[in-house]
C-alpha cells in the first residue's frame, strides 16, 4: 500500500506473525509497530496476512501521546519501541491476546488516553492555530496567525514547527492537499476542486498532488486508503 501524506500522525501496531516492510526516503525497514509524522511524501508498506490496528492522531494530541515532537518523525517511519521502549511490545502482546476488534479498539483508546494525560501538551496558541488551519481546509493566510495569538512571527514558526512537526505554511499546504485529494477520490471535477480549494489553476493542483503523493491526481484518487477515511 502507498501511504499518502495526511494531516495526522499515524500509529500502526501489526498483530500478525511477520513484520511490515516499510519503504521510505530513508530506506527500507522491517517493523512490528511504527509511527509516521506529517509526511513530506508517500511511503510504501508491504506485508502478507496482515492484521493491524492503525490510529491517526491530530498532531496536537500526538505531542503528548508520543512523548516527543512529531518533528522527530519527519523522515519516515519510526519504531514505537524507539519511542516507548518496553511498553510497545507489551501493548502489542495485549492486542494480540484480545480477539475482538471492538475490544482491541477500546484497549487502544484507553492506552492513548493514559499517555495523552501524562505527556507534554502543546502551547494553547499552537493548538488554536492548528485548528484554524484545519477549519479553513488550509485556505488561510498564515502570516496573520502570529498577530492573532499575540506572538512574534518567529516565535510562532519556531513553536509550531517543534510541536506540530511542520511550519505553519507547510501545514496549511498539507491540509489543503488532503481536502482536495479526498474530493478527487469522491469523483469531483478537478478544475472545480482547484478553483474552490485555493489553487491558482488545475496545473497548480496537479503539482501539489504530485509533490505530496508522487502520482498523478487520477492515480491518487484511486488509492484505497482515501476511500475509507470518512468511516475509519
Amino acid at each position: 500500500m502507498r501511504v499518502i501524506p495526511h494531516p495526522a500522525v499515524t500509529l500502526v501496531l501489526e498483530l500478525g506473525d511477520d513484520p511490515l516492510t516499510v519503504d521510505a526516503a530513508t530506506g527500507r525497514q522491517q517493523l512490528t509497530s511504527l509511527a509516521t509524522g506529517l509526511l513530506h511524501g508517500a511511503l510504501h508498506v508491504r506485508g502478507e496476512n496482515v492484521e493491524c490496528v492503525e490510529v491517526r492522531l491530530s498532531p496536537v494530541a500526538a505531542y503528548a501521546v508520543l512523548g516527543t515532537s512529531p518533528a522527530d518523525l519527519e523522515h519516515g517511519a519510526v519504531s514505537l519501541e524507539d519511542l516507548w521502549g518496553r511498553s510497545a511490545p507489551r501493548i502489542r502482546e495485549e492486542l494480540i491476546e484480545t480477539r475482538s476488534w471492538q475490544d482491541r479498539f477500546a484497549l487502544t483508546d484507553a492506552l492513548l488516553a493514559r499517555r495523552g494525560e501524562a505527556g507534554p501538551s502543546v502551547d494553547p496558541q499552537v493548538a488554536w492555530c492548528w485548528d484554524r488551519i484545519v477549519g479553513s481546509h488550509g485556505r488561510i493566510r498564515v502570516e496573520g496567525l502570529a498577530a492573532e495569538v499575540g506572538w512574534s512571527r518567529k516565535r510562532l514558526w519556531s513553536r509550531f514547527r517543534a510541536q506540530v512537526g511542520l511550519p505553519p505554511k507547510r501545514a496549511a499546504k498539507l491540509v489543503r492537499f488532503d481536502h482536495a485529494v479526498h474530493r478527487l477520490a469522491a469523483g469531483e471535477d478537478a478544475a472545480r476542486i482547484a478553483a474552490e480549494s485555493g489553487y491558482a489553476d488545475q496545473s497548480h493542483l496537479h503539482r501539489d498532488v504530485r509533490e505530496f503523493s508522487g502520482v498523478t491526481p487520477a492515480t491518487a484518487a484511486r488509492e484505497p486508503g482515501l476511500a475509507v477515511d470518512d468511516i475509519a
